[in-house]
């Protein structure tokens, strides 16, 4: 009884020991948490621009389709985006790179006073979303696609497939720059920068929209479509880093 009693008395000494140890990294963390937040600080900012050729169009191409039946409709449908996939793919286009974004099939109805709700058929809207690698077969991608029964086309954005390291680029710039803004800050205040504590960041890539989904909308198949003249330019990256650091 009497080793069962001493176990239990140490086991009860090793838990007061871990709990003292606890609390008292406990209290260090708040109290330099509180040291910190007691202590003046400032913020600065300072932001990076990168510019680069954007490598990807993408653009949504899309069959609208008509009709009385849903067999019909589907039929008519798939025979349009098979025909404008398969030319897609002619012309280069992965198939890794199309993919289906919608396919919504309903009733259409009109409404008269006379006779109110009236069934007219169905209509059946399928889009498929491209990625266009060489841009010097984009204006044909497009006019083809119409050709071949296309109804809508829009939505063409440039972006850049991997810009990883157009970010890193844009990150140091806006580190440097906030860094020198601090600096001078500090000298034309007179105060003493202190320790880092804290770092935050925005980022923002603007992606240019270049051809508008009304300029396409109901082109194709009762003539050849032209091929229109496709503009890239250039994507800006930018970062803005904000610096937090405490005033000593």
């Amino acid at each position: 009884m009497s080793k069962f009693l001493n176990k239990v008395y140490i086991l009860a000494i090793v838990l007061v020991v871990v709990l003292a140890l606890f609390l008292l990294s406990t209290m260090g963390f708040q109290r330099e948490t509180l040291d910190h937040q007691n202590q003046d600080q400032i913020t600065v900012s300072g932001t990076g621009k990168v510019y680069a050729k954007p490598d990807v169009a993408i653009v949504n191409l899309g069959v609208t389709t008509t009709g009385t039946t849903v067999a019909d409709v589907i039929n008519k449908n798939s025979d349009k985006m098979n025909a404008v996939i398969g030319a897609v793919k002619k012309l280069g286009v992965d198939e890794k790179d199309i993919q289906t974004t919608n396919y919504n099939l309903y009733p259409q109805y009109n409404y008269t006073e006379a006779r109110g709700r009236l069934f007219e058929g169905y209509t059946l809207d399928q889009n498929v979303q491209v990625k266009i690698r060489d841009f010097t077969k984009t204006g044909d991608i497009l006019a083809k696609a119409t050709d071949m029964g296309s109804n809508l086309v829009g939505n063409l954005q440039f972006t850049i497939d991997d810009a990883d390291q157009f970010k890193q680029e844009a990150r140091a710039k806006a580190i440097e720059k906030a860094k020198a803004n601090a600096k001078n800050l500090a000298e034309k205040s007179g105060i003493s920068l202190g320790k880092l504590v804290n770092v935050y960041e925005n980022s923002n890539s603007y992606a240019p929209m270049m051809y508008d989904s009304k300029v396409a909308y109901g082109m194709g198949g009762a003539e050849s479509s032209v091929s229109p003249t496709i503009v890239a330019g250039q994507q800006e990256i930018e970062i803005t880093i904000n610096l937090t650091y405490l005033v000593k």
